[in-house]
């Protein structure tokens, strides 16, 4: 296994990733908060973009978890479609590239597979691949994925969609594949990620949860007897 790889077994991994009308969207506010999530006992961190992996890895020295969501309405596969998005993630110093591995239409119509292959092979990094199914699954490990996450259950039509983490999924692919399988999804407490680890997980990614304040804000003010919830754009 490698050295990356085996530092994030039985830890928690941070999503340090801010949407794009979110306050803290910047590389220095997600530098900020990963020197947090390694303070609060994180493991790795995943993030979104060259720059603030750059920003990342200047901050801290966890692994980095390395993604580029390239929005396209052509195409529904976002997180990191192409190997010119996986080498600009990890020229910015990603240890791991994560890559959306179901087989969906993508910019320049290369299989994950492929991918896959071209990612460890031109870049010589570990790969995981984030899967939809227990198929899909499947087919990344025997493409020689290095890991597997279970980040678009629920997201593409494949499984309907879990209130939680999708432990069914997570304990399936657990028993049938041979590399390590990360719980990714709507992890939302310390019961949830407890409750992966028991089905088999690796490790467990936690995002929305913890960085994502207007998220947290919200789901406490909408207990409140009188919600300033923030209203939708254009209204």
């Amino acid at each position: 296994m490698k050295p990356a790889l085996r530092k994030l077994r039985g830890g928690l991994i941070v999503s340090c990733q801010a949407d794009d009308d979110s306050p803290l969207h910047s590389p220095r506010a997600m530098a900020l908060m990963a020197q947090a999530a390694a303070l609060g006992g994180a493991v790795g961190t995943r993030v979104n973009g060259p720059a603030d992996v750059r920003a990342v890895r200047k901050a801290t020295r966890l692994p980095i978890i390395g993604i580029y969501k390239q929005r396209d309405p052509r195409w529904p596969v976002y997180i990191t479609p192409t190997f010119a998005a996986a080498r600009a993630v990890a020229l910015a110093g990603a240890d791991i590239i994560a890559i959306d591995a179901a087989h969906r239409a993508r910019r320049g119509a290369v299989s994950p597979e492929e991918l896959i292959r071209q990612i460890q092979r031109e870049l010589r990094k570990p790969v995981m691949a984030d899967v939809d199914s227990l198929a899909e699954g499947i087919a990344a490990a025997e493409a020689g994925a290095d890991m597997l996450a279970t980040t678009m259950a629920g997201y593409t039509g494949s499984r309907p969609r879990t209130e939680g983490p999708d432990l069914e999924l997570l304990a399936e692919l657990a028993a049938r594949v041979r590399v390590p399988v990360i719980c990714e999804g709507r992890v939302r407490n310390a019961d949830d990620l407890r409750a992966a680890f028991a089905a088999g997980a690796f490790a467990v990614v936690v995002g929305n949860a913890i960085t994502n304040p207007i998220a947290i804000t919200q789901n406490f003010s909408n207990a409140a007897p009188r919600s300033m919830r923030r209203k939708p754009k254009g209204t």
